[in-house]
């Protein structure tokens, strides 16, 4: 194969280029994260009992869904959580790799089977089932600065004019409210109610039937009488919008002929759906809404694209009306893929120097030089065939690669350039010759260091998530590489290197020879004391073995003393206060206390 490549140099570097291209054009679809998906699949199911205690919803909604998700694939355990708000939340947690889209298919199938024995306003709110990521990408928040705006109506806000326009965007996966849209709040009036002997469920059924919307028809509608000249629609009455509308709803006609409407035995008010949970941003009421990115999606892009939209839609709020970003993760991500990036540069350039100070000669340099761009480009386009992202450990990978991918195209260069040197042969001659003796050896590079590392492709669980793609990386840039200096490394030495006379030496000619000399001489001292050194050891063996063991033992110690992480602890600016009260306090104190909280962090 080598030959074949020397004697067409051309279609080595067309080759090179479509491997090139292919990873760049990959570059731009490849989602980016700080990690991959660590976590095992998880699916959620929300539903809402309005009104309902915790244990309520635990005996009527939580353990009949409980009971119907038996015999679902994959599945390790399921919780749930059921609060006093009415809410209930059954996260499902399946084995890593297993596909989310089909593993919500069947927890829809199953909870299709409870839907029935569920109470009817369960049903009528409706059971929502997502694919649930833990992390959030960020949380938007919107604020009144000059206090025009109570939380009630920024969080209604948010729901009405800002939630639907930011889901459609590309990349966000699932929302979540930190506060509810307003909605028409009725108050009942016990004593009122047992003076007029009505029931709760009474009112309801009166609200249910009057508050509706009505299709009354048309006139001149088809099939219509000869000589029909106009085709309306009849507008009826449709569902209720003001305070006063639904006080003058009839519960009940008595005989006599009065009536009792709503206002006699309830209070109507313009209100929230829920008023147990609070946001605030710097001691003012905030409207939240968190993101989390929907899988595959690049975290970078979809941030972006997310403050885009805000800043836009920031022209039509209401005046004195602002949006801040509480949390934002993606300034971290930002940082550490550019750090990341800086290092894969330093790396580039400190390996063309290294290689230039021991090759000594600027053409040998620039071969395996051209092949760290091929062979990067390259394993990016493994990582997108193979569904991987652009994250920490995937760019660790690469800089670790770059000192190893260069190891074979050195092979080649040095191996050309002493046949040349012993033998006078021409570049072409000598890569040929080259080539035949040290093929086999290239692939047995390859081998051993994907034998070192393909072992960590296998490992099962959250670990096998994270070295899979780590592994992964770095046994594709060696295979990529071996295939450079199979096809492209070889067609550059026969077509850059120069003729160079038998018995020629490095750095014989050139601006930068007497660098080199002094270089060569400082090298060859260092060389005979390590010699000298060796040549020692020989003679008191057992006293340089007893070094090594005291070396092995001081690793081992320290290797027991170092602490132990699933992950490193990276400082990312933030900082999480969980505040737990003593059961039954009131929302009221809870407040009192964030208060207290707020003006620490704030003015301390």
């Amino acid at each position: 194969m080598p030959r074949f490549f020397i004697n067409r140099p051309i279609f080595a570097w067309v080759i090179a280029i479509m491997v090139m291209l292919a990873g760049l054009l990959a570059i731009k679809t490849l989602p980016v994260s700080q990690y991959p998906p660590i976590a095992p699949p998880q699916i959620t199911i929300n539903a809402m009992y309005p009104g309902a205690s915790a244990q309520t919803v635990q005996d009527t909604v939580t353990q009949v869904i409980e009971q119907k998700l038996n015999g679902i694939d994959n599945l390790i355990y399921m919780s749930s959580t059921s609060d006093s708000a009415g809410a209930v939340a059954i996260n499902l947690t399946f084995k890593a790799g297993t596909d989310p889209n089909i593993a919500q298919v069947q927890v829809q199938n199953k909870l299709q089977l409870a839907m029935p024995i569920l109470p009817q306003i369960v049903q009528r709110q409706g059971v929502s089932v997502v694919k649930s990521t833990r992390n959030f990408l960020l949380i938007i928040g919107l604020v009144s600065e000059d206090g025009s705006m109570d939380r009630n109506a920024l969080a209604d806000y948010m729901v009405s004019n800002v939630q639907d326009i930011v889901s459609r965007l590309e990349g966000v996966g699932e929302l979540q409210l930190f506060g509810f849209q307003n909605a028409m709040r009725i108050w009942l009036n016990p004593a009122k109610l047992n003076n007029f002997r009505l029931t709760t469920n009474e009112v309801i059924a009166a609200l249910q039937a009057q508050n509706a919307q009505v299709s009354a028809g048309q006139f001149g509608g088809t099939p219509a009488v000869a000589g029909q000249q106009l085709n309306a629609t009849i507008t009826a009455r449709t569902l209720l919008q003001t305070t006063e509308q639904f006080d003058a709803i009839v519960l009940r006609t008595n005989p006599d002929g009065s009536t009792v409407r709503l206002k006699d035995v309830a209070e109507s008010r313009i209100g929230t759906e829920n008023y147990d949970i609070q946001s605030r941003y710097k001691g003012k009421p905030m409207g939240g809404m968190a993101i989390r990115l929907a899988a595959g999606a690049n975290a970078l892009d979809t941030g972006d694209r997310v403050k885009a939209k805000m800043a836009e839609l920031e022209k039509y709020f209401p005046p004195g009306m602002k949006v801040v970003y509480p949390y934002d993760t993606t300034p971290f991500v930002r940082i550490s893929m550019e750090e990341v990036v800086q290092t894969l540069l330093e790396a580039v350039c400190l390996v063309f120097i290294i290689m230039f100070l021991f090759l000594q000669n600027f053409r040998a340099t620039l071969i395996p030089t051209i092949a760290v761009p091929v062979v990067l480009l390259g394993t990016f386009g493994v990582l997108s065939a193979g569904g991987f992202s652009i994250n920490t450990l995937t760019m660790f990978a690469l800089v670790i690669s770059i000192g190893l991918l260069v190891d074979d195209a050195i092979v080649v260069v040095e191996n050309v350039e002493r046949i040349m040197s012993e033998e006078g042969l021409s570049p072409h001659d000598a890569t040929i010759k080259s080539m035949g003796q040290i093929t086999s050896a290239l692939w047995g590079i390859a081998t051993v260091l994907t034998a070192v590392f393909l072992p960590m492709a296998f490992f099962g669980g959250s670990t096998g998530v994270i070295y899979r793609q780590f592994s992964i990386t770095i046994i594709s840039s060696m295979i990529l590489s071996v295939l450079v200096a199979m096809i492209l490394t070889p067609a550059l030495c026969a077509t850059l290197l120069k003729p160079v006379p038998k018995g020629h030496e490095a750095c014989e000619s050139g601006w930068y020879c007497p660098f080199f000399r002094w270089f060569n001489t400082w090298f060859d001292r260092r060389r005979d004391q390590y010699e000298r050194l060796v040549s020692r050891s020989f003679a008191k063996p057992v006293r340089y073995l007893v070094g090594y063991g005291l070396i092995v033992v001081v690793m081992a110690f320290l290797f027991l003393r170092l602490p132990t992480a699933f992950l490193p602890d990276e400082d990312q600016g933030f900082i999480i206060c969980q505040v737990q009260l003593p059961a039954g306090a009131t929302q009221e104190r809870t407040l009192k206390l964030i208060e207290q909280l707020e003006h620490h962090f704030l003015e301390r």
